[in-house]
């Protein structure tokens, strides 16, 4: 086996081994921002590592299926990582707002519906009141439409401003019917009841997935780590990657250690797709 990123696991040497002994079975899924492009203190300057769109690519003709499923606007993962632009990702598919929006790369539409009222709701008010918390300078809004995230990476205590702003943002989001999805300095306000578990779930029910590789960096990233463990004890074979920064910060521990392989970032992450590039061609 060529591939010399060796899961710590059980499970994920056994989950990699089925993925290299069944390539038209796996399906490949990954978060995007920290994941499949590198973390970066404005969110829409991120862009998919170079590497990342030709190893997808090569991948896709020798799998079941490709996605990419992200808190982003589908759209906007779409334009970021170059994958309208690139021949030969016809067949990837991206999950959008943690599964509302649904991107098909074969025909180029989007599905998703309305974004709910609350969402509105919290556009208008969320200004005024970090204005009214005197929320540190630094502290940004990004608005993904069917959500909106406070980003604190930019002020000068980023951890510190998180901790202050967490409880008012929880009583915004809870008065319009929404709830706050934590990450690495930023809170998101979003709709309940997606999340990239359930999105990976029915993408992999879809497809009649024999084999999983499931890629992330982050909090949100969770749900779908959940859902492959529970999909493994019921017998499919996966292989669970976290992507850690390279900025000197530390991987999120919780992703971390639930995951079979940690990757140095999206470089790592490029890495290993190249290597399943190659191992899966040499099976075909």
């Amino acid at each position: 086996m060529g591939i010399a990123l060796e899961p710590t696991t059980p499970a994920g040497r056994a989950g990699l081994a089925a993925l290299l002994a069944d390539p038209a079975g796996a399906v490949l899924a990954f978060d995007f921002d920290g994941t499949l492009a590198p973390i970066v203190a404005d969110p829409e300057q991120a862009r998919a590592h170079p590497g990342a769109a030709p190893a997808l690519a090569r991948l896709a003709p020798l799998t079941r299926a490709l996605a990419v499923v992200t808190g982003r606007p589908a759209l906007g993962a779409v334009r970021l990582g170059g994958f309208d632009r690139h021949p030969g990702l016809g067949g990837l598919v991206v999950l959008g707002h943690y599964g509302a929006e649904h991107w098909d790369g074969a025909t180029g539409k989007l599905t998703a519906p309305p974004p709910p009222p609350g969402v509105a709701a919290v556009r208008a008010e969320l200004p005024g009141l970090l204005a009214g918390l005197a929320a540190p300078a630094g502290t940004a809004i990004e608005d993904k439409e069917r959500s909106l995230a406070v980003h604190t990476r930019r002020t000068a205590e980023p951890d510190a401003a998180l901790a202050r702003l967490r409880g008012p943002l929880a009583e915004l989001a809870a008065r319009h019917g929404l709830v706050v999805e934590p990450g690495r300095m930023v809170l998101e306000l979003r709709p309940p009841g997606v999340d990239k578990g359930a999105a990976l779930t029915g993408l992999l029910a879809e497809r009649g997935a024999r084999a999983v590789l499931y890629a992330g960096d982050d909090l949100g990233d969770l749900a779908a780590f959940a859902a492959v463990e529970r999909l493994r004890g019921e017998g499919l074979p996966a292989l669970l990657v976290a992507s850690g920064p390279v900025t000197g910060e530390p991987p999120v521990r919780e992703v971390a250690e639930r995951a079979d392989l940690v990757v140095p970032g999206p470089a790592g992450v490029v890495e290993l797709l190249e290597a399943l590039a190659q191992e899966f061609s040499a099976a075909s």
